[in-house]
This record gives structure tokens, sequence and C-alpha cells, in this order.
């Protein structure tokens, strides 16, 4: 993918609680905060990349560029929602190429789904050296699920996301998709562990 990346998904994950750890349809209107455009809080947060960010191979580390993608993606997710938000899960990280120590690496993120109170944001990773004017190369996409939180934890509504363009309909189109996949998936491992818990197969999971 050559855009921004998308949200997390609907299950328990880093800074996951009570409120992260289900993923809701859009709720009537009349619960629902206004709406805001993609580009109220669309975000890209920039980083050189240092000898203190390298894995034993000599490269970044990937948990580095993981980071970056999920403080991008909280910073999204805070600005869409206009308060706490907080990591459900990481629905795909993907890494295309590796990032190296001198790279200037940006990392942009919408916001391209919402739910009730939890939102799907789409991230794209780039990175060109600090020191030269070529053109920056895609090095990694992520998609990674939000949940808004209020004061005591709970999840809160947060407005619906306007698509601006066709490009930004796209992307909320393809991110209903996973989270049609998200939500079969759970459904489908739940119903096998309790199988397997029927048959006397699992007893000390």
């Amino acid at each position: 993918m050559t855009e921004p990346i998308t949200a997390r998904d609907g299950a328990e994950g880093a800074g996951g609680g009570p409120a992260a750890t289900h993923e809701e349809a859009p709720g009537p209107a009349a619960d629902r905060p206004a709406t805001k455009p993609t580009a109220a809080s669309r975000t890209t947060l920039s980083h050189i990349m240092t000898a203190s960010d390298t894995n034993l191979l000599g490269t970044v580390h990937g948990g580095v560029i993981m980071k970056l993608v999920d403080d991008a993606a909280g910073a999204v997710a805070g600005r869409h929602s206009g308060g706490p938000a907080v990591t459900a899960s990481m629905d795909e990280m993907v890494f295309l190429e590796p990032v190296r120590v001198g790279d200037l690496v940006h990392v942009r993120a919408q916001v391209n789904w919402t739910g009730r109170s939890s939102m799907e944001v789409g991230v794209r990773v780039l990175a060109e050296r600090w020191n030269e004017s070529t053109p920056a190369t895609q090095v990694g996409t992520a998609y990674l699920v939000f949940a808004a939180v209020d004061e005591h934890g709970r999840p809160r509504p947060v407005p619906q996301v306007v698509p601006e363009t066709e490009r930004d309909r796209r992307r909320y189109q393809e991110a209903q998709i996973r989270r049609t996949h998200r939500l079969a998936r759970r459904r489908a491992i739940k119903e096998l562990r309790e199988r397997r818990i029927a048959d006397g197969l699992d007893t000390d999971d």
C-alpha cells in the first residue's frame, strides 16, 4: 500500500484494558459527537535514526519503528476523539525495507474508520537519508485499532470520520473489510476453543 496506513483491532493489547477489549459498530447519530473530516487529525511524525536504534544486524530495530508508529497513531486517535485513546491492537505491521542509521523516518497516520468508541488508524512509514535530497522510500505500513476512554477508563463515543477524497473512501471501505475479518477470526477461534474444552481436549489452558 502506498498511502497512510491504518489502526488496531478490538482485542486487548498494549495500553489495553476493559475499554480496549471490544470493537463496536457505529452507534446512532444522537449518541455520537459531531463528525470530523479525515484531514482534521492527519499527522506526520519525523525522527532521525541513530546508533542507539540499531539491532544486532546493524539496521534499525523493528521495535523502534513500531514505537514511532504507535506514537503517531496515538496522536491521531487522541486528536480525532478529542481526548485519551488507548491502543487496543495492532492489526498488521509490514516491514518493506530495512531502515538504516542516518535515515530520516516519516510516520504518516490518519483515521480510516470509526465505530462507536473505536478507531482504525492507518500508518505509512517512509525513510530518506538525512543529508540527501532523494525522494523518501516507503519502508513499512501498519493498521491499528484504538479505543477512546474517559477519565475512568470507560469507552466514550468518538466523532464519525468523514472521508474527503476517493482515496480516503477506499481506505474506509478497506477498514470495514479488516474489521469484518477480525471479528470473524475472533469468533472462529472462540468457537474452536469451546469445542475443544467440551471434548475434554483443553483442560489446562
